[in-house]
């Protein structure tokens, strides 16, 4: 062989490896749970989403600074009288297994949501009564009334397209094998280890994909994240704790990226939601406020955070333009705390308080408990794994539940679904109609202060019943390999794998 052939041979073999090597490219993400069903319209925790944003798109999508921009969707215009969204669908998109994405496939899954047993977008959507098939790529939303938040739900679960054709084949298995119009089609699921996703060729919106798979590894302990990802096991981990953020940036291997999120952490109390409603808190209002004043959420936030975190006591952050500054963050009032347990009649009260068992939420779970125990009130902690304690708050056997939500730009996703009589996740059991009316009032209108004096009403309210406990928000902290270029944090917490490269 000639020296220009050899050369040549050797540059067609170097090419062919670096090809093999592109096309091997595998970016590892450490979970801090293990996701429910992966069907978007039965799907309830928050690390689900996190997998749906590389499997399903959406009709619409959230910016950096929470503008609404299109995904799915090409365009949309209202009717003057606010009570039909007309939405023109992105044309040539595909489904993994081949199907187009069109009218029909839009029609079918906002359908879907809305008539599906068990499903958990019902309520996101619920004023919606009827979907149009305007043309082949046009789909008309009916609303029975003015619906200021639909938007805003069209960015999440609610907004997702799966095929027809699969979830009619699948049926109740479709969220074993989902198929949707996302960058990344399933490949396969190992309970409580993980979930691969392999690129998907065909995507509309292919130039932004330049990574060939991903693989979602579920690993509650925190520690443990961080040191798989410190040893190279992970190239990224969500939800560091505050604590190993001095170590993080003392590597010069590792990037750290952070933001506040949109939702709350809190404590469910069951009030009326099966067999968990008999225990004194879920019957004694005056042990709930009690269990809450006995609560020091700055000392929480040192603590269990090291400050990182943001104290709070409504259903979104005190720098949200909703949050009802007329009810700021309580004081630790113990004294207060100890005579309401008094006047209770109960001596020693004693609350099953259902955690997962990801390491920061057992660690909130002992800082409250410590807090609470001076106050006459008793927190069994019942660790209990992610997955199962949603089933079990589904149930309603639990008393108290420490319960995290992500959060939703549009603050009637952080309230409807909890708090009204029909909310799909309303795990307190809680019923006000006074409360309903004013959350059915904030969703009709779309002027920010009339909404706020309604979204007042219901925080008035609630503070009262305590059918909930908000308090904090967190910050979602990433941490990932100096290899991992092109992330970017956004408030809703999603890994947005478009723009994401392996260097």
């Amino acid at each position: 062989m000639r020296g220009s052939q050899r050369l040549a041979a050797i540059a067609l073999v170097l090419a062919l490896m670096a090809g093999s090597a592109r096309a091997e490219t595998t970016l590892r993400i450490g979970l801090a749970e293990d996701p429910d069903v992966l069907d978007p319209t039965l799907a309830r925790t928050f690390v689900g989403r996190i997998v749906f944003a590389s499997l399903c798109d959406k009709l619409f999508d959230i910016g950096p600074e929470l503008e609404i921009v299109p995904q799915l969707a090409q365009s949309y215009s209202w009717s003057p009288d606010k009570k039909a969204l007309t939405i023109v669908l992105r044309q040539g998109v595909l489904f993994h297994d081949g199907e187009r994405m069109n009218a029909a496939a839009a029609k079918y899954s906002l359908e879907r949501h809305l008539t599906l047993p068990g499903s958990n977008r019902k309520g996101e959507i619920s004023a919606v009564k009827s979907v149009d098939m305007v043309d082949d790529d046009t789909v008309r939303l009916n609303l029975a009334t003015p619906f200021a938040p639909l938007l805003a739900q069209l960015t999440d679960r609610a907004g997702m397209i799966v095929s027809p054709k699969a979830a009619e084949a699948a049926g109740d298995k479709f969220g074993a094998h989902p198929v949707c119009a996302g960058p990344y089609q399933f490949t396969e699921r190992v309970p409580q280890d993980r979930i691969v996703v392999d690129r998907f060729d065909k995507y509309w919106g292919r130039d932004k994909i330049h990574i060939d798979r991903i693989v979602f590894q579920p690993i509650p302990d925190a520690a443990v994240r961080l040191a798989n990802l410190a040893s190279g096991g992970l190239d990224m981990i969500e939800r560091v704790s505050p604590f190993d953020l001095g170590e993080i940036k003392g590597r010069p291997d590792l990037n750290l990226a952070s933001i506040v999120e949109l939702g709350y952490q809190s404590i469910f109390i069951n009030v009326g939601r099966g067999v968990g409603t008999k225990s004194a808190i879920g019957q004694d209002q005056l042990l709930r406020e009690a269990l809450d004043l006995a609560i020091d959420r700055e000392a929480l936030n040192q603590v269990a955070f090291a400050g990182q975190f943001a104290p709070g006591n409504q259903f979104v952050p005190p720098n949200n333009p909703y949050y009802d500054k007329a009810l700021p963050v309580p004081k630790r009032d113990l004294a207060k705390a100890k005579e309401l347990v008094q006047k209770s009649g109960s001596s020693n009260v004693t609350v099953e308080f259902m955690v997962p068992t990801d390491t920061l939420a057992l660690q909130v779970a002992q800082v409250l408990q410590a807090m609470v125990q001076p106050a006459g009130i008793t927190l069994n902690i019942r660790a209990t794994e992610f997955a199962s304690a949603i089933d079990i708050a589904e149930k309603g056997d639990y008393q108290a539940y420490f319960f995290a939500w992500s959060g939703r730009s549009d603050p009637d996703g952080n309230l409807y679904n909890f708090i009204a009589c029909k909310g799909p996740i309303n795990y307190s059991g809680y019923c006000n109609p006074e409360v309903d009316k004013a959350i059915d009032a904030a969703r009709t209108s779309e002027d920010p202060k009339e909404r706020a004096r309604h979204y007042a009403e219901v925080t008035e309210q609630v503070l009262k019943d305590r059918p909930v406990i908000y308090l904090y928000h967190r910050r979602w902290i990433y941490a990932f390999s100096k290899h991992l270029a092109g992330f970017a944090a956004y408030p809703d917490g999603l890994i947005r794998p478009q723009g994401m490269a392996l260097q």
